[in-house]
């Protein structure tokens, strides 16, 4: 009956406050309290208790009021902050403040003219029961803006005894622990990197943590206000405040978010179903703590777009604010530290993969992509942790969870974003010669893929899954071929033996993408053709010796080679070619003979459920600004070349902003940025233009059919189809495995061109890259905080919200 009256109390209070005109005075703390002072709302009630409408009719009829509510609401963490919370009541207070500043703050960043307020100073903000004199004395203090004071207040409570981690007081004297005194170094939520001991499990401190950390992340949120930009010099000051000097905590602070992630093992003590049994609170708090991580992480380096203010200036150099989580992240060197962190991300991003007998019998954790951005960022800003990665074939351990997400969402459009991490993490890795050499390990998992069986390595699994991915992906990841061929383009030269299926499958791809029609029918579709031949010349020039099922496939499909090579050029055959295509289904999605058995426990990708939100994404680069071309010299250092390959005629180059549609020729742009929205209309209205408006021309066609590099393949052609012809002829053979015998014995040394360098193409960061990092991210947090919804109906401008 209690818990009743007491949700009617707060309501009433809530209704008071919208319809009062005039304004509540800030000392009528009558007033104020009963937006806190009750024990039984929770934040579910909370935001069932304050709707929508509601907020904003405050905001527009008595702004003075929303002000004061949120002044008052700060004042009371603060006090809390600085008393240690000792009792009951002052606890709930704090949870109950901090629900309430989390269900008000979207309101406020959606409107612009009050995005500044909590960046403004209210007399005796943070200064409370002090007369005016006193706070003469210490003007700085005074005038500390509202967001620096709630920013501090929750750093101090996420480290307060008894509350949100584990009291070190014996025997509870009278004296509570004193808060500024308190060396939270010692007060470090899970042991793991740079800390040793683990404290006791307590869920209500689970909670409480839980509670501080979402309102910490509704107020990084504001990014989610402000529209796309390429300007990468905008920070959130939200973030650069908190991860500053300024911020005492912020050591413990990022280390705690980190080991409570890396340490979590959801699968907890093996007893199957314990997930129905009892909440994990432990789960809840990952989730926020992956979340915070991956946006305190933002690159650094410009300064905030609001001056700081004059107290936390001091401490500033000219070079701008140095974001200490960024730092931190840098610095981790111990083996023991990569170890730790490497292990916990690998469990849980196979956790979704694990089987058992038992249906349904493990928990499975939902926020795969927050820890694949956070494993982005690891190896993006601390390149030590990206050797150690590659160092041995733990890597293996973070591949095969990707490429079972990859595989899982290809169907699925509300996952296009998932699918560009994961291919971005490959491309990154793929980057440094180790990952190709670490894809030779046999594959011997049971993974329930649903990709043809096959008895092979890792290589033959990424391209298994790769060759899925292109042959029955949905259309919007067309942009992602350039990738996934750099990808297997960059690791080719160290593949020591493909299987069958994967050397089918490559030829099946090289068959699709050189059929006159595609190549003709877009100013770019030649650059797939070259990636295949640049990876088979790799294969063939470094690695001949282990690949006689790959020069086998070469062999049986040489008709696809010499049909490149003659390929016509006179306006007669272009003009037929394109009529062609009008008139053909898509050959790229023909699937080839081998996909017969799946891989046990697969279900077949399928699309999203109607009704499934999805936010949608900015643009991404092309491959050419995505990556650097280097050159790798024979003691195995990087040169950089000068990027020519492969040839791009400059009044057709592909812009930036065709994400997810074909490119729209003769536009130029470095950064472009659509949301997809835009791009969807876009491709409405330009669907038949863009074909029309692209006129292939023979001297085009001739500008990259002379560099095609076909030699090493017909020479090899050349040498081997009449010994194959002639043992075939000789011997009555049609057993291939006779065949694929004498390939395997056989030398091609001094009858090839002189082996060509291998080129790298790296992945570089760019201003593109970052912004579509930025609203990946937080269309990722934004879909993934459903309960409470805390920007449900929210103005958002990153991006858009979309209904499947």
């Amino acid at each position: 009956m209690g818990n009743t009256d007491s949700k009617l109390n707060f309501r009433k209070a809530v209704i008071q406050l919208t319809t009062k005109t005039q304004p509540v005075e800030a000392t009528d703390d009558a007033f104020w309290d009963q937006f806190w002072a009750d024990t039984t709302t929770t934040v579910q009630d909370v935001f069932a208790l304050v709707p929508a409408a509601e907020i904003r009719a405050v905001r527009e009829e008595s702004p003075s009021n929303l002000a004061t509510l949120c002044y008052k609401a700060v004042e009371k963490l603060v006090q809390s902050a600085e008393s240690g919370c000792p009792t009951e009541k002052e606890k709930q207070t704090v949870l109950n403040c901090t629900r309430m500043l989390a269900r008000i703050l979207p309101y406020i960043f959606e409107d612009q003219d009050w995005r500044g307020f909590f960046w403004s100073t209210i007399p005796g903000a943070g200064r409370t029961g002090m007369d005016d004199m006193e706070e003469d004395e210490d003007d700085d203090e005074g005038a500390r803006p509202l967001a620096e004071s709630l920013l501090l207040a929750l750093a101090d409570l996420l480290f307060c005894p008894d509350f949100t981690v584990h009291s070190h007081k014996r025997g509870r004297p009278d004296s509570v622990e004193d808060m500024q005194s308190l060396d939270s170094c010692e007060y470090i939520w899970e042991a793991g990197v740079g800390f040793a001991q683990s404290p006791p499990l307590n869920y209500i401190h689970d909670l409480n943590r839980t509670e501080l950390l979402r309102l910490l992340l509704t107020c990084f949120s504001e990014a989610m206000y402000l529209p796309p930009t390429s300007d990468n010099s905008i920070l959130n000051p939200w973030v650069t405040f908190f991860c500053s000097t300024e911020n005492r905590h912020a050591l413990p602070l990022f280390t705690s978010l980190l080991n409570v992630v890396c340490a979590y093992d959801p699968v907890g003590y093996g007893i199957p179903y314990n997930h129905l049994l009892f909440s994990d609170y432990r789960e809840q708090l990952v989730e926020q703590a992956v979340q915070i991580l991956i946006v305190t992480l933002e690159h650094e380096g410009a300064q905030p777009y609001r001056p700081p203010s004059p107290s936390s200036m001091e401490d500033q150099d000219s070079s701008g604010p140095h974001n200490l989580f960024v730092n931190y992240l840098s610095r981790i060197h111990r083996e023991e530290d990569y170890d730790f962190v490497l292990k916990g991300l690998a469990r849980l991003l196979t956790n979704p993969l694990t089987q058992t007998y038992l249906p349904n019998s493990t928990k499975k954790i939902q926020f795969h992509q927050e820890l694949l951005v956070l494993f982005w960022k690891l190896c993006d800003f601390n390149k030590k942790f990206l050797f150690f990665v590659l160092k041995s074939s733990d890597v293996l351990d973070i591949l095969v969870p990707i490429l079972y997400y990859l595989n899982d969402a290809r169907a699925d459009q509300s996952r296009v974003g998932l699918m560009h991490i994961g291919v971005f993490i490959l491309l990154l890795l793929s980057g440094e010669r180790n990952f190709g050499v670490r894809l030779n390990k046999p594959f011997s998992l049971h993974v329930p893929m649903d990709v043809p069986v096959f008895t092979g390595t890792h290589a033959d699994l990424l391209i298994v899954v790769f060759h899925k991915i292109i042959t029955s992906g949905h259309q919007r990841l067309q942009p992602l071929y350039d990738c996934l061929l750099t990808i297997v383009v960059n690791v080719s030269p160290y593949l020591k033996s493909l299987s069958m299926v994967a050397a089918n499958k490559l030829l099946h791809l090289l068959e699709a993408f050189s059929t006159n029609w595609f190549l003709f029918s877009a100013p770019q579709n030649h650059h797939l053709v070259f990636f295949l031949l640049e990876a088979f010349n790799n294969i063939i020039q470094y690695q001949f010796d282990g690949n006689c099922n790959l020069v086998y496939a070469i062999i049986r499909k040489r008709n696809v080679f010499h049909q490149l090579a003659n390929l016509p050029s006179d306006p007669a055959s272009i003009q037929k070619a394109l009529q062609k295509k009008k008139k053909s289904p898509d050959a790229i999605s023909r699937t080839s003979s081998q996909e017969t058995v799946s891989m046990e426990g697969s279900r077949p990708a399928v699309p999203a459920e109607p009704g499934t939100l999805k936010a949608s994404l900015v643009a991404m680069p092309g491959i050419d600004k995505l990556t650097e071309t280097s050159q790798v010299s024979e003691d195995g250092t990087m040169i950089a070349v000068p990027q020519t390959e492969p040839p791009r005629t400059p009044e057709h180059s592909c812009p930036a902003g065709t994400s997810d549609t074909e490119s729209i020729s003769g536009r130029d742009t470095e950064d472009v940025f659509y949301t997809e929205a835009e791009m969807a209309r876009r491709r409405l209205s330009s669907t038949s233009t863009t074909i029309s408006h692209w006129n292939p021309k023979p001297d085009w066609v001739l500008s990259w059919k002379s560099k095609l590099p076909l030699q090493t393949i017909m020479r090899l052609l050349q040498v081997l189809v009449p010994q194959v012809e002639k043992i075939c002829i000789d011997k009555g053979l049609t057993d291939e495995s006779e065949i694929l015998k004498f390939l395997q014995h056989g030398t091609l040394v001094g009858l090839l061109p002189v082996p060509h360098p291998i080129l790298i193409r790296k992945y570089q960061a760019n201003a593109g890259t970052a912004m579509w990092f930025r609203t990946y991210m937080w269309g990722v947090i934004y879909l993934r905080n459903v309960d409470p919804p805390i920007w449900y109906d929210t103005d958002v401008r990153l991006f858009e919200i979309q209904r499947m």
